[in-house]
């Protein structure tokens, strides 16, 4: 069965059995919760059918617009570090084809995904939709100021690398909200976490990674890519 317990082909049951064991559980991903969210979740749905039985490959894959979505490990290490909990609200920044943000939901009471480019905020939705997810909540425009109209948010995940960390999503962390983020030049980031402690804000790096770039007000650039 998938994630919207539809059946699926056994080839992508045991392809995602063998990406957690092989790929996060042996990388030191060790939140079982995470583990298993990686495990349901239908990455195969979320890229091109043509792409399909690559979907469970140690690597990102493109997604159209010049965007991929993210390798297995990445999406699994920014959630985990993002510490996501049952009754939480959470802000994907950078959505793309909605994978990550359907990570979340199976984590998190409520999700809100913004994607700049619209055809992906609409290939997105579509597809959780057909999955079932209700608690996601997808819209297009420039994510890299946030979404203020339902902040605050207990979780912020951007997925798209930026030169610094943008000070309106950091305002909208709820306090002891975590934010993951990838700090750096374009595509040679290290995975940021900003933790909220009252008025004060700590923060930590973590893994290497190579994620496409942010874009609008405080990416790298303020128009999304062309299809």
């Amino acid at each position: 069965m998938d994630g919207s317990g539809v059946a699926e082909d056994a080839r992508f049951s045991e392809a995602r059995r063998q990406m957690v064991r092989e790929q996060l559980v042996r990388r030191d991903i060790a939140d079982p919760r995470v583990l298993v969210a990686m495990g349901v979740v239908p990455r195969h749905l979320f890229v091109a059918p043509a792409l399909a039985d690559d979907a469970y490959g140690d690597r990102p894959l493109p997604i159209g617009f010049g965007q991929t979505i993210s390798q297995p490990y990445m999406v699994a290490r920014a959630t985990e570090l993002a510490e996501p909990r049952e009754g939480e609200r959470a802000l994907e920044v950078g959505a793309g084809c909605g994978y990550q943000a359907a990570v979340l939901a199976r984590l998190c009471a409520e999700v809100f995904a913004v994607e700049i480019v619209p055809g992906l905020a609409a290939q997105a939705r579509a597809t959780l939709t057909a999955l079932g997810v209700r608690n996601v909540t997808v819209d297009s425009f420039d994510g890299s100021v946030g979404w203020p109209e339902h902040a605050p948010y207990d979780v912020i995940i951007v997925s798209a690398g930026a030169p610094r960390v943008p000070p309106l999503l950091v305002d909208q962390l709820a306090d002891g909200g975590r934010m993951v983020i990838p700090i750096g030049p374009p595509h040679e980031q290290e995975l940021a976490l900003i933790r909220r402690i009252g008025d004060r804000y700590e923060t930590s790096y973590d893994t290497r990674c190579r994620y496409v770039d942010l874009q609008g007000r405080f990416g790298f650039g303020s128009s999304p890519p062309e299809a």
